[in-house]
């Protein structure tokens, strides 16, 4: 028996109109309360165009005793970085959302790269920190695979599109991390001192690299370790690097060798000629509700202070309290409610997840569904 093929016509489905794709779209956010659509797209492709920015961690290698290099594949939102700028990632730690700014090591990659794959991996060096809960958490025990946060790079301490004709590097400790993405990226660079400070020998981040740049002749480079040579005093610069005042300087460490360097250039009349970076130490402790603090209300653009316990979402307790918040649904949904919180910690009602802000950081919140942990700063 033959068989028989049944030809149909061939026809075109249209593409269902706007206003009722619009309304498909409301439909499944409903149906998927409290999720939205996207978190289920975001369970099979994390990184992919137009979520929230996010990478996925691809290699740890440990530097030293109490350091570690992150390879990060970024999602395909990243717009890459200059050497010497900084990336801030939010990763969890026993339930706890924490942001920390870390110098991306790695060179840029060119447009064309950017979100593919195996082109666009960027790296970044921590190193574990006394007490530190996010340090420690990276270096000891995170694993390739796991997802984190990101945001887009930014900071100051970069060098000019065209290099200096010299240039001085000061740094300690893990202050060497955005110094050695501008190594790494600037073959430009030709008449290059690098001072670079560390506790003891063994603890030298990128050792090889930086000792390998100095027998090479790419840099003139100085190493001082505090258990043989103490603390650096830069009134040893005259000694150490005797033409330290015709170069361009850029220093990277802790506070008070920034604060040193500072005080030392400004003294010799120098600053124009010296860039530092500084990183602000966490200082937020989550916490069962606490005091809101409302910026910009009213044409006088007025601070309220408001308490709240830890149940009740922020925008009841600032409506609660008289104020005109924005607000929508009141689920979690619209994202009508979206404030800036500036620092502090709140707690989303949904998942029990905490957000923590260190000042300056500016992270969008939804009043509706996050309750306050501990204090928070908002601004409307």
């Amino acid at each position: 028996m033959r068989a028989h093929t049944v030809r149909r016509p061939s026809s075109t489905i249209a593409a269902p109109p706007a206003g009722l794709r619009a309304s498909l779209w409301r439909l499944a956010e409903a149906l998927a309360t409290p999720l939205v659509p996207a978190d289920y797209l975001d369970l099979f492709d994390p990184l992919r165009e137009g979520a929230d920015l996010r990478g996925r961690i691809v290699d740890v290698v440990h530097e030293t005793e109490d350091s570690a290099t992150l390879t990060i594949q970024p999602g395909r939102g990243w717009r890459g970085h200059v050497p010497g700028q900084y990336i801030r990632i939010g990763i969890d730690v026993g339930g706890v959302r924490n942001w920390r700014a870390y110098s991306v090591t790695s060179p840029p990659h060119p447009p064309s790269a950017r979100g593919r794959k195996d082109d666009a991996a960027i790296t970044i060096t921590v190193k574990a920190i006394e007490d530190g809960v996010v340090s420690n958490h990276i270096v000891r025990n995170v694993e390739p695979g796991a997802l984190v946060m990101l945001d887009q790079a930014t900071g100051e301490f970069t060098l000019p599109e065209t290099a200096p004709t010299k240039v001085l590097f000061i740094t300690a400790g893990s202050g060497i991390t955005p110094v050695v993405g501008m190594l790494r990226s600037r073959p430009d660079l030709t008449d290059v001192t690098h001072v670079h400070c560390a506790p003891t020998a063994a603890g030298v981040i990128f050792a090889a690299e930086l000792r390998g740049y100095g027998d090479s002749g790419r840099t003139n480079y100085i190493e001082r370790h505090d258990d043989e040579h103490g603390m650096l005093e830069l009134a040893d610069l005259d000694e150490l690097v005797p033409d330290w005042r015709e170069r361009a300087a850029w220093v990277c460490g802790p506070t008070g060798l920034l604060d040193a360097a500072e005080a030392h250039w400004a003294a010799h009349g120098l600053s124009d000629r010296l860039t530092v970076e500084r990183f602000r130490p966490t200082i937020i402790e989550p916490g069962e509700g606490g005091a809101i603090q409302f910026l910009g209300m009213g044409t006088s653009n007025a601070s309220v202070m408001v308490d709240a316990d830890g149940a009740t979402p922020i925008l009841d307790a600032g409506e609660d309290a008289g104020l005109l918040l924005p607000s929508g649904c009141r689920m979690g949904i619209c994202m009508g409610c979206i404030v800036t919180m500036r620092q502090g910690a709140v707690r989303d009602l949904r998942t029990g997840e905490i957000t923590t802000a260190e000042p300056g950081d500016n992270l969008p919140i939804q009043t509706c569904v996050n309750a306050v942990a501990g204090s928070c700063e908002l601004e409307l």
